[in-house]
């Protein structure tokens, strides 16, 4: 195998994605920070225990392991940052109030989670801790809106669910934690028959309900079928109301739900929501409540927020217009070295060429020159 062949799924950026990447960071984080989010950044490597402690075998299996030359112990290259953000506000600030962090960075996963997904994405995410009302569960879905709308991403579709229903509906039944997955596996991907298989043994009303939930996806009116079709049960009520509640608030953006979608289930504990585009196959963005993500580091206290592939993100957005530059002769005449500096401090690319080549540059068009003009060095439009 040749020296440069990368491993699958795994690829170089090169200059034009990579500045608009870097573009699309830039403007995600000074969005965040406009809600007051403070950024942090987590370690790629973490021990092993620390890193998949609640997190349920899905992330596990994502996670590559190495063995910590150090210390001898086992250690994991984060497959998700929330954990790490959940562990930050537990233990390292351990604020009494409210707590808005942010963060951007590179997650790894052992394979693709989805057809011609990268195995590197580029994780951008925000998470309010210590708020248990809804105002938190919106202002995480506010943020996320406004976020895609700042890279000018348009045809918003919010898509709500919530974890709190099949809960419910689990609590009289015989299930063990596989058996869950696969329930939750067989509702996420609407098979009715596997359903019937699964809960075959389970009481007749729950058994009824889980088998009603894949049908239930579509409009705001699909919350009032779930009102009648559903037990009576306060949680599925609070969860329905929640929904609804949330979806009055959404500006700019269409709402629908399915109530069988609980992808990424053993994190959230309430609504959870995607953001999709117009003839897109999965989420741009995934969120939700996840009240229990810091039980194990000892805090369990509320916590609301979302996150985003921002490698995925430039592949959905326009391509953006290549950067306008200078180019300039290159010379040791310090008035024309005083030139380029001073357009430099200006905060102008100037582009210099060099002796015998003329620069070969992609991202950047020279619109204008450094020329001399009655023996001073000035710019000129090309």
């Amino acid at each position: 195998m040749s020296a440069w062949v990368l491993p699958d799924h795994i690829a170089d950026v090169l200059p034009s994605e990579a500045r608009h990447i870097e573009e699309l960071r830039r403007e995600l984080l000074d969005t965040a920070r406009g809600y007051g989010y403070e950024l942090v950044i987590a370690p790629l490597l973490e021990h092993l225990e620390s890193l998949l402690t609640g997190t349920g075998e899905a992330l596990d299996l994502q996670t590559f392991k190495l063995v910590d030359q150090l210390s001898g112990r086992m250690m994991g290259l984060r497959a998700d940052t929330t954990p790490q953000v959940a562990r930050i506000d537990a233990h390292l600030l351990n604020r009494p109030g409210v707590t808005r962090l942010c963060y951007c960075g590179p997650v790894l996963h052992t394979r693709p989670d989805r057809p011609h997904a990268t195995r590197e994405p580029l994780q951008f995410g925000a998470e309010i801790y210590g708020h248990a009302g809804l105002e938190a569960d919106l202002e995480a879905l506010t943020l996320a809106l406004d976020c895609l709308n700042a890279t000018q991403v348009r045809g918003l579709i919010v898509d709500m669910a919530d974890a709190r229903i099949v809960r419910a509906l689990l609590e009289a039944c015989p299930c063990d934690a596989p058996r869950t997955a696969r329930i939750h596996a067989a509702l996420a991907a609407k098979d009715t028959s596997e359903l019937a298989v699964l809960t075959r043994d389970f009481p007749a009303a729950s058994r009824e309900a889980l088998a009603t939930l894949p049908t239930l996806y579509g409009d705001l009116s699909v919350l009032s079928e779930a009102a009648k079709a559903l037990p009576d049960h306060p949680r599925v009520r609070e969860a329905l109301a929640s929904m609804a509640w949330l979806a009055g608030h959404v500006e700019g953006a269409r709402v629908s739900f399915d109530l069988a979608d609980l992808r990424g289930y053993a994190y959230y504990s309430g609504v959870r929501f995607g953001v999709y585009t117009p003839g897109g196959s999965d989420a741009l963005v995934r969120g939700g409540r996840y009240d229990e993500v810091g039980a194990v580091f000892g805090r369990n206290r509320p916590a609301a927020g979302f996150s985003l592939d921002v490698k995925e993100l430039v592949g959905v957005v326009a391509k953006r217009p290549p950067k306008a530059a200078i180019r300039a002769p290159w010379g040791e005449e310090p008035a024309l070295r005083s030139a380029i500096a001073q357009l430099r401090r200006q905060g102008q690319t100037v582009v210099c060429v060099l002796p015998g080549h003329e620069s070969e540059v992609d991202e950047f068009h020279c619109d204008r020159e450094l020329a001399r003009q009655d023996g001073v060095w000035a710019v000129r439009a090309l």
